[in-house]
């Protein structure tokens, strides 16, 4: 076992130095003007990561959105990651999540009424596409773009899981590193996400040691917050539980395709129900095949009230599935999440981001 252990580690370790040397020629070639960057007339946001899986992207894009949207007319751009489609895409009220992919659908579904949300693979391209569709945009958010360089951004945002630091990180495929940590040298915010409710001010101390920003770079500090359950299903439901009034003899399935369901797993742990576990890749399309595996497990479960909870992310697939049993609908909720920063207050980081959107010069190295 050790032996096949150490073999596997001699033939990925020379991947990740030709994955590493690729990653720092192609920044080098933008650092130095080979590979050319296009500015825009609209200032740029871009929020991304440097490590894979989930940081929290779409949680901390809305929270965004939702303090800046009484500011500025917002165009919201992404790749859309696992759509069925190609090239610009905009949302509409007839757009599925096939057509854009989960995570911009779920931004459209609740603020598509007070911004523009699209999808490219080409980011310059579809920059253009919004600005010419809607001449009224003056704020771009790219969606996990900062690897994207062909934009350049007035501001970056990096965002770095507590529990999965970077700086104990290695690069692709012996680690999670999209690029080296050296790539927060071009951000201007970074926000280390998913921090546990009781943090000590020697975790603090420790981020900030080995994170080692510049002076100019802010660094915040972030946490999620779970609201009361809501229905995938608001039609069929008559009543809605809450989880604190749950007990002993009930029952809870979680299911849920999402890159790291470890922090909802903890939050259902602390609560008294019992609790099953039907974990899916990230983006997981739900086949029919993967909702009879649920519905058979749901149907196994014992408990004298039983119910199936998921993600945001994952409610706007199964709310679009055709395969969903009927009786399975009134008991399927999903956990809304909201993100709060600790050691400075959320308007602190609102205020620190306009600032760098509205100033003439942003210092970068």
């Amino acid at each position: 076992m050790r032996k096949n252990k150490f073999i596997s580690t001699l033939v990925l370790m020379p991947l990740s130095k030709i994955y590493g040397m690729i990653v720092g020629i192609r920044n080098r070639m933008f650092d130095i003007g080979l590979l050319k960057q296009r500015e825009f007339d609209v200032p740029v946001v871009v929020i991304g990561n440097i490590a894979v899986g989930g940081t929290g992207k779409t949680p901390h894009t809305e929270f965004i959105i939702d303090a800046l949207r009484n500011s500025y007319h917002i165009g919201v751009l992404s790749r859309g990651y696992k759509r069925h489609s190609k090239g610009f895409v905009l949302a509409t009220n007839r757009t599925t999540p096939y057509d854009i992919g989960d995570e911009p659908y779920q931004v459209f579904r609740k603020y598509g009424n007070d911004v523009t949300v699209a999808v490219c693979e080409d980011r310059c391209k579809g920059i253009d596409e919004m600005l010419r569709i809607n001449n009224n945009i003056d704020l771009i958010l790219l969606d996990d773009a900062f690897q994207h360089r062909y934009v350049k951004p007035k501001v970056s945002i990096v965002l770095t899981e507590f529990n999965r630091p970077i700086f104990h990180d290695k690069l692709l495929p012996l680690g999670r590193l999209r690029e080296s940590r050296y790539a927060l040298n071009r951000t201007d915010m970074v926000i280390v996400t998913k921090c546990p409710d009781e943090v000590k001010p020697m975790d603090y101390r420790i981020y900030k040691n080995n994170l080692n920003l510049y002076p100019y770079q802010k660094l915040f500090y972030s946490r999620y917050s779970y609201g009361n359950l809501v229905s995938v299903f608001p039609d069929k439901v008559t009543y809605i539980p809450f989880l604190e009034w749950l007990t002993e003899t009930d029952s809870i399935l979680l299911v849920t395709g999402i890159a790291n369901p470890r922090p909802l797993i903890k939050h259902l742990r602390k609560q008294r129900a019992k609790l099953k576990l039907k974990l899916f890749p990230d983006h997981h399309n739900f086949t029919k095949a993967d909702i009879k595996s649920i519905t058979e497990r749901y149907d196994s479960l014992s408990g004298k009230h039983k119910y199936i909870i998921t993600t945001e992310k994952d409610a706007v697939r199964l709310s679009n599935n055709p395969y969903i049993p009927q009786h399975l609908k009134p008991v399927i909720f999903y956990m809304p999440i909201k993100v709060q920063f600790l050691l400075q207050s959320s308007e602190t980081f609102v205020d620190t981001l306009n600032k760098l959107i509205r100033s003439e010069n942003n210092v970068k190295h």
